[in-house]
C-alpha cells in the first residue's frame, strides 16, 4: 500500500481490532468498547491537530526555565561559564505531546532526549542553567517566597534601562542612582502566581524593562503601572511605581518621545 502513513499508532491499532474482529478471528469485542475507544481517539487526535508553537522552556526539580533568547550572548560549552551537569532531558514535546500535556520533570520544548542540563556559574541554579550552550532563565519557582528568590541578581546589577514597547528597541538608561534603588526596592518584594498578576494587568498597557548585569547578559522585567505588578509575579510599592514612571518620564523626553 504506497503511500499510506500512518499518524497515530493508537488509531493504527484500533483499526486492526476492528478488522481482525470482524472477521471473527478473536473474541467478541463489545460496540460500546470500541465506541468509547472510538471517542477517545478523536478527543486526542483533535488536541494534536495543527501545529502547536511551543515556548522554547526545560523543567527540572519542579522549576520551569524559559530559553533567554536573543537577549543575551550564547554560550559555548568551552566557556567557564559552564557548571556541574544538574539533570537532563527526558521528554521533547515538539511533535509529541499535545495541548493538554502537563508539564513534568525533565520535559523541553525542543531538546532531543538526553540533552544534558549544566548548572551555570556563578549563579544559583534556581534562577539560570544552560543546555544545547543556551541560557535557560527562570520563570516559574514553586518555592520563591520572594523576587529576590526567584532571581539571582543581587549584587549583580550594572543598569537598568527603557525599552520600546513597540518593537524591543532600547531608548535610554535609568540613573545609575535610580537603577540601584529599583533593585533594592524589587528584591524583597513578595512572589505571586502569574494567574494573580495576570487578573490585574490583562487589560492594561504595559511598560518594558531590561535588567543589565555584570556578565554582559540581561533580562526584560514587563511592568504594569496601574496595577503596579511585573509580570515575574510581584506587586510592586508606591516607591517603586515612582522610580520607574519618573524615570520613563526624563528618558523618554530625553529622546525626543
Amino acid at each position: 500500500m504506497v503511500g499510506i502513513k500512518w499518524t497515530s499508532k493508537p488509531l493504527f491499532v484500533l483499526l486492526i481490532i476492528l478488522t481482525v474482529s470482524g472477521c471473527g478471528e478473536v473474541g467478541v469485542i463489545m460496540k460500546s468498547q470500541i465506541d468509547t475507544l472510538k471517542s477517545v481517539l478523536k478527543g486526542s487526535s483533535e488536541l494534536c491537530m495543527g501545529d502547536i508553537e511551543w515556548v522554547d522552556f526545560i523543567m527540572i526539580n519542579n522549576i520551569k526555565y524559559l530559553q533567554n533568547f536573543g537577549e543575551t550572548k550564547e554560550v559555548t560549552v568551552t566557556s567557564n561559564q559552564l557548571g556541574d551537569k544538574v539533570g537532563e532531558v527526558s521528554y521533547m514535546l515538539s511533535e509529541h505531546a499535545c495541548t493538554d500535556h502537563v508539564a513534568k520533570n525533565g520535559d523541553a520544548a525542543f531538546l532531543p532526549i538526553g540533552t544534558d542540563i549544566y548548572a551555570m556559574e556563578g549563579y544559583k541554579t534556581e534562577f539560570r542553567v544552560i543546555a544545547d550552550n543556551k541560557i535557560y532563565e527562570v520563570s516559574d519557582n514553586p518555592n520563591a517566597a520572594t523576587i529576590g528568590d526567584l532571581l539571582d541578581i543581587n549584587g549583580r546589577v550594572v543598569k537598568v534601562s527603557l525599552e520600546s514597547g513597540m518593537d524591543g528597541s532600547p531608548i535610554g538608561d535609568f540613573t545609575m542612582d535610580a537603577s540601584s534603588e529599583f533593585i533594592q526596592e524589587l528584591l524583597p518584594l513578595s512572589h505571586v502566581s502569574f494567574n494573580e498578576v495576570y487578573e490585574k494587568t490583562k487589560h492594561e498597557n504595559s511598560i518594558f524593562l531590561r535588567v543589565h548585569l555584570q556578565d554582559s547578559t540581561s533580562f526584560r522585567l514587563v511592568y504594569y503601572p496601574k496595577a503596579n505588578a511585573f509580570t515575574a509575579g510581584a506587586f510592586g510599592t508606591e516607591r517603586l511605581n515612582e522610580i520607574i514612571m519618573t524615570q520613563r518620564k526624563q528618558i523618554k523626553a530625553a529622546a525626543g518621545l
